[in-house]
């Protein structure tokens, strides 16, 4: 069986559209579904992240159990707009041998609207794995275009995120891994792999 790259974008995704997710308060989901993209009391002016990972957001929102978290919301935006993310980002942390120095690192913090994050991949009870997920931060102009101009879907997945998560507390890991949405590797250009430190 081979290794799974470290740093690999996996998602759910086709020609048109490649899916992340978000969690959030149930006022924020309910206008969000009704408008097909999220509008107030959603705020712009913050950064808001997007994670390709399912199981990574089962992690960060404890199942949809968490305060403020309760509603998980499937967004699909157009691969136009995924890669002009990439294509705009920075690494939030300062990476030795791949920034030529620390000063080069948060030039380009300063100067991009998007952070890049690779936080280790979880298993359905969070545990860490050896490979990592990329979160990507949006902020600014890319919040805007996020909103207005990418996305192509929304779903509310809170009922599967906590079927899930049922299963999973009840060792029932067939049953748990069933529900899981299929995330294939996402081929990356050359030069967005590069930007966002992807392994290759």
């Amino acid at each position: 069986m081979n290794k799974r790259p470290e740093r690999e974008v996996r998602a759910f995704h086709d020609s048109e559209r490649i899916r992340v997710y978000q969690a959030y308060p149930a006022p924020i989901a309910d206008a969000a579904l009704a408008a097909g993209t999220f509008v107030p009391p959603f705020k712009r002016e913050r950064m808001t992240w997007i994670k390709p990972s399912f199981l990574w957001m089962a992690y960060r929102c404890g199942y949809a159990r968490k305060v403020d978290q309760e509603r998980v919301l499937a967004v699909d935006i157009s691969p136009v707009g995924f890669h002009w993310a990439l294509g705009h980002a920075a690494l939030s942390h300062f990476r030795a041998g791949f920034h030529a120095d620390h000063d080069e690192w948060q030039a380009g913090v300063e100067r991009s609207p998007v952070r890049i994050q690779w936080d280790p991949e979880r298993n359905l009870a969070h545990g860490p794995l050896a490979h990592r997920s990329i979160q990507i931060g949006l902020s600014a102009e890319a919040v805007r275009r996020y909103v207005d101009e990418w996305i192509v879907g929304l779903t509310d997945v809170t009922a599967t995120m906590r079927a899930v998560g049922e299963h999973a507390a009840a060792g029932r890991v067939a049953e748990a891994t069933a529900l899981l949405p299929e995330e294939r590797p996402y081929p990356l250009p050359e030069d967005l792999a590069s930007r966002v430190n992807a392994s290759r």
